[in-house]
């Protein structure tokens, strides 16, 4: 079951009923089956304790969280009205660990937001590679009309941002592949939900936490559940074979 909202954590305002999103997840945890619940994206400034105990108390609930950060930059935070600061944003990847010790953490980063200077950019990969995320979803930013960013100018040079770009793709993916790596020899429960073409691995799956597991078997496994210990890797994905 997936929970879909563009800040799915602020559910629950302006209902009649009591309950926001960590009741709502303990609701459908209670509706009886063998399912994983899953949700996206949510917004930092709405991940609160409250949010990340009721993941931790439901069995069902995927130890996997979207958090997108956009910048590690207070100055360019504070520009795109995103509502925290990095300190913030560290103190609660700290805390959802603490809650849930096998969190796989994911994000968003946006790179040459208009105004961005090489320090902004040096604090966004600082704090990147502070956290380690399991992976990162990098974009350059595009000017959106009548946005109150698409008013800022700014004369950086496209080559530069582009630099900037690359850096960050290339830590990131440095970091997964080393994330990766630390699964290999382990065993997860995973949900085969489709097919792959990476050589012999003809399957695709998912373990608990969300990561992408290839393995090789029939297409009749699609929609079961399969214990895969997982052989190898790489940066976007395990590799794994299904055990008993």
């Amino acid at each position: 079951i997936t929970l879909l909202g563009q800040n799915v954590n602020s559910y629950g305002r302006g209902l009649d009923e009591d309950v926001d999103f960590a009741e709502l997840l303990r609701k459908v945890n209670a509706i009886p089956g063998d399912f994983r619940i899953r949700f996206m994206t949510s917004h930092p400034k709405d991940a609160t304790e409250r949010l990340f105990a009721a993941m931790a108390e439901c069995e069902k609930c995927a130890p996997h969280i979207h958090l997108p950060v956009q910048s590690g930059s207070d100055r360019i935070l504070r520009a795109m009205n995103r509502g925290y600061t990095a300190e913030k944003y560290l103190a609660q990847v700290d805390l959802a660990r603490k809650y849930i010790p096998n969190l796989v953490l994911t994000t968003d980063v946006i790179v040459g937001f208009p105004g961005e200077t090489e320090e902004d950019f040096l604090d966004t990969l600082a704090l990147t590679e502070k956290v380690r995320f399991d992976s990162m979803f990098t974009f350059i930013y595009s000017r959106r009309p009548g946005t109150p960013a698409a008013k800022i100018e700014d004369d950086t040079p496209r080559s530069v941002i582009q630099n900037r770009f690359d850096r960050l793709v290339e830590s990131a993916g440095r970091v997964s592949a080393e994330l990766h790596r630390a699964q290999e020899g382990k065993t997860f429960r995973v949900l085969i939900d489709g097919t792959a073409k990476n050589g012999d691995y003809t399957l695709s799956a998912r373990t608990a936490g969300g990561r992408l597991v290839h393995l090789r078997g029939d297409e009749s496994l699609i929609g079961s559940w399969a214990n895969a210990r997982i052989v190898s890797s790489n940066t976007f994905a395990l590799f794994g074979e299904i055990t008993e």
